[in-house]
């Protein structure tokens, strides 16, 4: 894959799944009652543990899975199943505990930024599996390369994410409920394709590899 393309799929991928626009209705649910100047603090801190993770998970990820003996096909097929999961609530406006107590939980709690701010919202599974598999896609290239463009591309994206929910109020008054739904409903269709395709994909090398 030329190296053009493989940034793009790269942005769009990692852009659709970590979902800047989806994640600044759950900011001003978490933070609205907070001063400016207590949102701005935890942001830094959710932006910042979320890069150390992305980081952490690039750089160690295919040995933790070698160490383990999984295989990236058998992680892909698991990746695209979150993928969908994820997809599907963006579509149907999942919420993101499990039950009604487990919402008032993530409200209530004190310190928002490394949960759920960071871990799951924005580097969640999905955001580490992308980055796993797209970093396995770009073995064409050396290692070097390919970690440099899926590394700049997540910091790229950190820096969105800092945009837009540094934006939260206006961009909320801008678009509106309706504006913001609508905008994640789209990318939840778009999340789920990926995550199809992602299962296909590696469906089709573990039936090459076990017939």
């Amino acid at each position: 894959m030329p190296m053009l393309a493989f940034t793009i799929k790269a942005f769009v991928t990692l852009f659709v799944v970590i979902d800047p626009v989806g994640l600044v209705p759950i900011f001003i649910a978490l933070a609205g009652n907070y001063s400016e100047e207590e949102q701005a603090s935890i942001l830094r801190q959710a932006i910042l543990i979320a890069g150390i993770i992305l980081l952490v998970f690039s750089l160690g990820g295919n040995f933790l899975l070698h160490y383990l003996g999984i295989t990236i096909e058998a992680f892909q097929v698991t990746a695209g199943l979150l993928l969908l999961k994820l997809g599907l609530d963006m579509v149907f406006g999942e919420s993101e505990g499990e039950t009604k107590e487990e919402d008032k939980q993530i409200v209530l709690k004190r310190d928002i930024s490394v949960f759920p701010l960071a871990i799951p919202l924005i580097a969640g599974p999905g955001t580490l599996a992308s980055t796993l598999i797209l970093l396995d896609e770009a073995s064409t290239f050396t290692f070097a390369v390919g970690l440099a463009i899926v590394l700049t591309i997540n910091v790229i994206l950190l820096g969105v994410c800092y945009g837009f929910l540094s934006c939260s109020k206006y961009l909320a008054s801008v678009l509106g409920a309706t504006g913001i739904n609508a905008v994640t409903r789209i990318l939840g269709v778009l999340l789920s394709a990926l995550g199809v395709q992602y299962m296909a994909d590696g469906l089709v090398v573990l039936l090459k590899l076990g017939s």
